[in-house]
Order: C-alpha cells, then structure tokens, then sequence
C-alpha cells in the first residue's frame, strides 16, 4: 500500500514537473533585471521626493536652502520657471501641470530665496537684483540644465530675473520666455500712470493717491479700491479666482515684495523703480518668446517692441488677458508658449 502510494505521487510530481516546463518553452524569455526596472530609472537619486530637491544656495550671508519640484521625465526639454513678486511663489505656475505633461515638456517650480517653501533670511540686503541672478545660476547647477536643454520662463517680476539671467549667462540657455514684463521698470511706471490710472474713475484715483501720499498702506481701504479697479481688471479678469491664484497672493513674502516692488502692482515704487535694460535686448542672442496681454498692468505694445528687438525674437498677445494671463487667457498663452519651445526644440528660426 505504501509502495503504491508512493508511486502515485512520484508519477504525479513528474506530470507537473512536465507541465510547467512545456508551459515555460512557450513564453518568452524572461526579462533581465535591468530591463525589467527601465521605469525606475529617473534623474532622482536616494529615496525618491515626487521631483523635490532642496538646493543649497550660497549667499554673502552664507548658505541657505531654496525648494524646487520637477514634473516630467524629458531629456532634451527643461523649463525652470521664475514666480513674480517678489516673494511670490510657485502657485502662480498651477496650470502648467494642465497643459505641458502632455506635450511631454518637463518643468520645474522653483521658490526663490525668501519665497514659501525655501529658508526665509531677513537681512533685507539679500533682495537685490544681482544676488539673485547668482541664485539661479547655482540652481541650475544643482539640477544639471544645460544649453542643450535649459528654458527660462520668467513671470513679473520672474521676467526681469530671466533678463538679467540671460545677459549675464545665456551661454547656458536654449530658450528664453519673458512673461508679462516690460524691460523697463520706468516704462512700466509710466503706463501705469499715464494708461491704467486714468481708466478709474477719478473719484476712486483721487482716494488711492491721498492713500499713497500719506504712505498708510495697511489703511483697508486702499486695497479694497484696488482689487475692485486695479487688480480684477488688470492682474486677473477671471470672475472668481481659483483657490491657488488666491493662496498664492495670500502667501507672498510682503518684505521683500515692498522693499523691490512698493506697496502694489500699481506702479512700481522699490529698489526695482529705475531698473532699465531695454537698450541691451539685442544683445540677448537666444531663441526668445515675449508673452504679454491686452489688459496686462505691462503695455502689449511695449512687449511687442522688446521681440522685435530681440535677434530671435517672437511676441504672443493674449487678447482676453491680464497680468496673470496663464490663469485667464489660456486658450492664447499655453498653445503660444508650447509651440515656441517645440520650434526651438526643433531647430526652427524664431521670429
């Protein structure tokens, strides 16, 4: 009895020993282990941050640390972008992730020193225009953007940055985007003064001026007559802002934003008042896009000008927007900015 069930279960083995060996000649080979895992394979090193980096950033100061996020995995397209204020942050940049993933064009938030999620130093004598610049260009560094794949997008205040950027190191750049700037701070002025102030009613202009004499800008009411004339008209149209533009606004660093803007978007009146680099365009030789908008706080024909100076240059004019014209014209700024970088990407004379 015992012998037979022994036999049994040895014939029963041998069948499925069999079976799964017919069954292995007719798959194919198995992967090996370094193809299996291709997908694994990122510019992340260690334990992987969803694209966070935290960059060490040396100053005059010392080191301080500054908060960047990739989204995307392309190696020959790269955009870092530079937020507005400044003390602004990344936020303002939310509606890229709708749009550039699926053209696969990698990006990269960035929040200045100062700005949200980096150190915030308050020595006021880091917010300069040139410390800055240097800023960027270790941020570059660390993240391994080179000239064969670098973008710089810069917003607002984030355009002048680019600017300086690009006159001082465009050595390192593939493309430039100048985003609702002017490249003069006293033009900039001048058509707030002159353009935007005379479209208020005199009765509202004539508060917010007794406002701006007396220098009480935490006075309510002067950012009340603002937002109602200024801001829902000229910085964002869209009838209710979304949650991010909001929390964005909510989270600028006032310091730094008072001590290089002024009190507002109306005008300029900080460190950044005389600042002027129009005479120098021509000497930025890289592929450019100057994006502005029909109700901007920047005057479109002014940006308009700047690309025609501009070697390589190229304007997109959002008809329907404002200052933040990623949020309230985006049938106009996104398909502009994306076609711009796969032209250049692609070898295509810009102008």
């Amino acid at each position: 009895m015992k012998n037979y069930l022994y036999l049994s279960c040895l014939r029963q083995l041998m069948c499925t020993t069999l079976l799964i060996a017919s069954v292995s000649a007719c798959q194919p080979a198995s992967q090996s282990s370094e193809q299996k895992f291709n997908y694994l394979k990122s510019p992340e090193t260690g334990v992987r941050t969803g694209g966070v980096r935290i960059i060490p950033i040396k100053t005059p100061l010392g080191t301080f640390r500054v908060y960047t996020k990739r989204i995307g995995n392309n190696p020959k397209i790269k955009l870092l972008l530079l937020h507005g204020g400044p003390g602004g942050n990344h936020l303002f940049f939310e509606p890229f992730e709708s749009f550039l993933p699926e053209h696969e064009i990698e990006f990269y938030y960035y929040d200045q020193l100062g700005s949200y999620l980096s150190d915030k130093p308050t020595d006021s004598s880091l917010w300069t225009t040139e410390r800055f610049v240097e800023e960027v260009e270790q941020v570059r560094q660390a993240l391994g953007l080179t000239k064969d794949n670098f973008y710089l997008l810069g917003h607002s205040w984030g355009g002048i940055l680019a600017m300086e950027y690009a006159l001082k190191y465009q050595q390192n750049l593939k493309g430039l985007i100048i985003s609702n700037m002017m490249s003069s701070c006293i033009d900039y002025g001048n058509y707030a003064k002159e353009v935007l102030a005379k479209q208020m009613p005199p009765d509202v202009l004539t508060q917010i001026r007794a406002i701006e004499a007396k220098g009480d800008f935490s006075d309510p009411k002067y950012m009340e007559l603002l937002n109602a004339h200024f801001y829902n008209k000229h910085v964002c149209r869209l009838e209710e802002w979304p949650f991010s533009l909001k929390r964005a606004l909510d989270l600028t660093n006032p310091d730094i934003y008072v001590i290089m803007q002024g009190p507002s978007e109306f005008g300029i009146a900080g460190r950044l008042a005389k600042w002027e680099r129009t005479a120098d365009l021509p000497t930025i030789k890289v592929p450019t896009l100057v994006i502005g908008a029909q109700h901007d706080t920047m005057d479109p024909a002014f940006m308009k000008k700047m690309a025609d100076m501009l070697p390589q240059g190229r304007s997109v004019i959002c008809p329907n927007g404002s200052h933040c014209a990623m949020w309230d014209d985006q049938e106009h700024y996104f398909p502009g900015l994306i076609s711009f970088i796969k032209d250049v990407n692609a070898g295509i004379k810009i102008k």
